[in-house]
Order: C-alpha cells, then sequence, then structure tokens
C-alpha cells in the first residue's frame, strides 16, 4: 500500500485551510497547517511534506520572502496559492524558488492535480540523484553516496581516491582516458602530477577485486591511450 503522501498548508485563513484540508485529506493526502510563517519553517524539519502549499499575505513576513528562505534549505516543491494576481507577484514568487502559482479563487480539482503533478515530478528527480549515485554491474556495485564497493555481496576496502578513480571510470563506461586526463579528473591536477600515480592506483584496484589482475575483465588498459572500465563482459 503506498503511503500517505504529506502536505505543509501555510495559510493564515482559518476557514480556507481547513476547507483545503478536507478536500485534500478526501483525495488521499495527509495535510498539516501552519497560520504563520514562523511556525510554516519549523514544521517543515517536523512534518517533513512531500509539497508545501504557501499563500503569500502571512501575518508575519511576506510569503515571497518565506518562499526565498525555504528555497535556500530544501527542494521541497512549492505551491503558491494566493489571492495576490499581479504579475509581478507571479514572477518574484516562481523567481524565488517556487514551482508553481494559483490565485484564489481556484478550481480545487487543478489543485489536486498540480500537487500530483508535482509530487511525481520531485520523486522521479529524487530516484535519478539515488540512481546516479549507485552503479551496478554483474556482480559488481559500486555506490558513490555509502563510498562502498561490492563484488558478489562481499565489501571490498578502498581508500577514497582509489575508490573515485574506480567511480569515475565506471561512470564513464567504455570511454578511454589519458593517465593525465585521470590526474585531472580524480586528483585534480594533471600539468604538476606524477602520471605513475594512476598506474600504481590501477594496479591496487585491480589487485583488490578482478579475477585475475593480470588479465584483467573491467578496468582494461588501451595501450598507448590510457585506460576504460570496460563492460565487454555483459
Amino acid at each position: 500500500m503506498n503511503r500517505k503522501r504529506k502536505l505543509l498548508m501555510i495559510e493564515d485563513e482559518k476557514d480556507i485551510a481547513r476547507i483545503v484540508q478536507d478536500y485534500l485529506h478526501v483525495n488521499g493526502f495527509e495535510v498539516v497547517i501552519a497560520e504563520s510563517g514562523k511556525d510554516g519553517k519549523r514544521l517543515i524539519n517536523e512534518v517533513q511534506p512531500d509539497l508545501i502549499i504557501l499563500d503569500l499575505t502571512l501575518p508575519d513576513m511576506d510569503g515571497i520572502e518565506l518562499c526565498r528562505q525555504i528555497r535556500d534549505e530544501n527542494e521541497t516543491p512549492i505551491l503558491i496559492l494566493s489571492a495576490r494576481s499581479s504579475d509581478t507577484d507571479k514572477v518574484l514568487g516562481l523567481g524565488f524558488g517556487a514551482d508553481d502559482y494559483m490565485t484564489k479563487p481556484f478550481s480545487f480539482s487543478e489543485l489536486v492535480a498540480r500537487i500530483h503533478a508535482h509530487i511525481r515530478r520531485s520523486e522521479r528527480t529524487e530516484q535519478q540523484k539515488i540512481n546516479k549515485h549507485v552503479l551496478k554491474f554483474n556482480h559488481i556495485v559500486i555506490d558513490k553516496q555509502a563510498y562502498t564497493l561490492t563484488v558478489d555481496g562481499e565489501e571490498i576496502s578502498l581508500s577514497a581516491k582509489e575508490f573515485d578513480l574506480l567511480f569515475f571510470l565506471a561512470d564513464h563506461k567504455n570511454q578511454v582516458f589519458s593517465k593525465s586526463q585521470l590526474l585531472d579528473a580524480v586528483w585534480g591536477y594533471a600539468e604538476y602530477g606524477d602520471e605513475n600515480t594512476v598506474t600504481v592506483y590501477i594496479r591496487r584496484l585491480r589487485e583488490k577485486f578482478e579475477i585475475d589482475p593480470s588479465n584483467p575483465t573491467y578496468i582494461k588498459t588501451v595501450w598507448g591511450i590510457g585506460y576504460k572500465f570496460s563492460l565487454e563482459s555483459e
């Protein structure tokens, strides 16, 4: 069963907030209401909402400034729902990080549709970020967030630079890089670096996870050019 999506509504008009809360609840959302900007900021960390509905006219601060502050701290989708309908407010709101802008009065069905759309987009983006950090090849898993290399379910100990070199090559699978390019990409310098450093680290990596380091399956030497992470075996 899918979890109920949580929304934080920052709105000081109690009647509007309650009506919207009831309608969204019927449509499967859990809605927490904050009646001021200060309470809204506090509740973001407590509630961890999937989306924030934000009014611009609040008793303690301007909603556009609050939108800017929220966006500076996290990437939660923000949908502004306001009676302020001028182009200036819309431009400022969207410019300071809001994902959408609806004016009052509004269509409840359209509000629900937009909320669903922004949550889906946000979840896809988050999943893409996760996938980008985890590379899987046959029996090998390289996890950049955890800084781990797992082979056949067994974690292989690597130094930070060994891992960085492996991840860079694997993330650019089947692309050939010279020693100078690898020095620049992984160590951050090429002009003053010793290219033998790359040779040493390549040898270490092969010894740690290749079945036959002298005849590597993955980290291949391209004679006269450099190295590549090969997927010929897949």
